[in-house]
């Protein structure tokens, strides 16, 4: 086995907000990384609102973008986070509106009509329909590496855990005002789309790099940012405000910028409570450092077929943490919550290394109480299946810690 240096391990967080009308909770806006998208009351974008990529505001004003900048811990996440959904809050307030977090709106139909980012008119382009429906919403978790050959080590033995951590981290059991018997309908959505769900393992970092590059000469994507997996590699930046590639030599394609390597971590739906959200990205950043120890003692985590994850992964989507996973070890199903247990006794070595162990307990409170999910269910249920309470709560969870 070969030798590495300790990574960072640092960490950073995107989320993605939506702006609801504090009247008819209707979905009418959102913000991501890439921006800020305001939308009429037919889902289209409002007329004569300019707004800028990256910003969110006007063109040429400064504004909060949805993303942490790498911190070096945990609690270091948290004040961003914190900071962030204040400017988001208050921003959500200029133009009359409330922010939420959630994995999808209980109720809003929508289809895509016009985007601001080129990125989202070459993906409409390229997927037609199933883009122009997709009204969805991730929490998306950076971990630094370091090393990129590492980072692909790791990326193939962490994916058979992402069903485990999608459990935790699931949202979106509306759609269209229908409850869909799904924990994460999100998945569904973006499980249609080219280039997501689980990956396949690579050999090496070249083997990675080359299946990047097939697809750029190709003409299959833009750059590296169009494979959007559940877990992929991912070049950090300080400020997450800026474009993530830079042209190649060839100018129809784009290659990664120079920034820290890390991991970034996509399978999570947005999450309301802020306390889930550090939970979750806590337990990813100590899973990370877990099997990084496990390489430094000479060790390899077992690694599984693509096809057995995605079992795992479907019953994550259907049942989060009310089902059962596959123990591919022993070949038997085993309650979610069992399996659960034994990760974080698993990570437990590394909690106070990396200075997390308050917010990784907070993963027992969400295994006793329910995923964000659970909760919007028991809140649908005892208000008459009303999709509007539950915007309600979504948008108290989102604001109560700020």
């Amino acid at each position: 086995m070969a030798e590495y240096s300790q990574p960072s391990f640092s960490i950073s967080i995107e989320e993605e907000y939506q702006f609801v009308d504090p009247d008819s909770r209707d979905l009418r806006g959102f913000a991501t990384a890439q921006g800020l998208t305001l939308l009429d009351y037919r889902g289209q974008r409002s007329e004569g609102e300019q707004v800028a990529p990256r910003t969110g505001y006007p063109s040429g004003t400064p504004a909060p973008v949805a993303g942490t900048p790498i911190c070096q811990d945990v609690k270091q996440a948290r004040q961003e986070l914190i900071r962030i959904r204040r400017e988001m809050r208050e921003l959500a307030a200029s133009h009359g509106l409330k922010v939420m977090a959630a994995g999808a709106h209980p109720f809003s139909y929508w289809e895509r009509e016009q985007e601001e980012s080129p990125r989202y008119r070459a993906l409409i382009e390229d997927t037609q329909f199933i883009a122009r429906r997709l009204l969805a919403f991730g929490m998306y978790v950076h971990v630094g590496i370091d090393d990129r050959n590492l980072a692909i080590d790791v990326m193939n033995a962490m994916r058979y855990l992402l069903p485990h951590i999608l459990c935790l981290a699931n949202a979106s059991p509306f759609w269209q005002g229908f409850d869909t018997g799904l924990a994460s309908y999100r998945s569904v959505l973006l499980d249609a789309l080219p280039r997501t769900g689980i990956p396949n393992a690579f050999r090496s970092l070249n083997a990675y790099l080359s299946y990047v590059d097939t697809l750029l000469r190709t003409n299959s994507i833009p750059d590296p940012e169009a494979i959007w997996w559940d877990i992929r590699p991912h070049s950090q930046q300080q400020d997450p405000s800026l474009p993530r590639t830079e042209p190649g030599p060839n100018s129809q394609s784009k290659r990664p910028a120079p920034g820290q390597a890390a991991l970034e971590i996509r399978v999570c739906d947005a999450l309301p409570d802020i306390d889930d959200v550090l939970a979750v990205a806590a337990l990813i950043q100590a899973t990370v450092a877990w099997m990084v120890d496990l390489r430094h003692r000479n060790m390899s985590f077992r690694l599984y077929d693509r096809t057995l994850i995605a079992e795992n992964k479907w019953r994550a989507v259907r049942y989060g943490l009310q089902g059962k996973l596959l123990d591919f070890g022993i070949e038997q199903e085993v309650p979610i919550r069992d399996l659960l247990h034994e990760l974080l006794e698993r990570v437990e070595p590394v909690l106070d290394r990396l200075n997390c162990r308050e917010e990784v307990s907070h993963v027992h409170t969400i295994m006793q109480r329910g995923a964000s999910s659970d909760q919007q269910r028991h809140v649908w249920r005892q208000n008459g299946e009303d999709g509007k309470a539950v915007v309600d709560f979504l948008v108290s969870q989102t604001e109560q810690s700020l």
